[in-house]
């Protein structure tokens, strides 16, 4: 992921075995990391159990706060693909029956969000 896509707020891909390696203690033993994404210190995990979004707070980014989101509780999503001239695409995700996305992320062109797309709807649908 470049310097400037993470200035602008784009997420990229991270290795899910470096993920494991960094994030391993807030699996359940029968749990598996299958994509993750990192935007500057921030990072959101998709498991094959629920979402976990990564928020290192503050300036040392000491604190952090870990977010998790059964796949259940999604009640809606959508993906917004990027242009010839638009730089990013989109996820948005509704949690129960808000009215706005509580989770909006944006990602580079390098990321495949349509791999992301499946991988919700597999666990969100299925």
């Amino acid at each position: 992921m470049g310097l400037f896509s993470s200035i602008l707020g784009n997420a990229g891909a991270v290795s899910p075995n470096e993920l494991t390696a960094e994030f391993g203690n807030l699996l359940t033993p029968s749990e598996a990391i299958e994509v993750g994404f990192r935007i500057f210190r921030d990072t959101f995990i998709f498991t094959n159990k629920r979402l976990i979004l990564v928020d290192k707070q503050g300036i040392t980014g000491r604190k952090v706060e870990y977010m998790s989101v059964a796949y259940k509780n999604i009640s809606r999503f959508s993906i917004e693909t990027a242009g010839d001239f638009d730089l990013d695409a989109e996820l948005k995700i509704w949690i129960s029956s808000e009215t706005i996305p509580s989770i909006q992320k944006k990602f580079n062109k390098q990321v495949n969000i349509y791999e992301l797309q499946k991988i919700l709807a597999t666990h969100v649908l299925g």
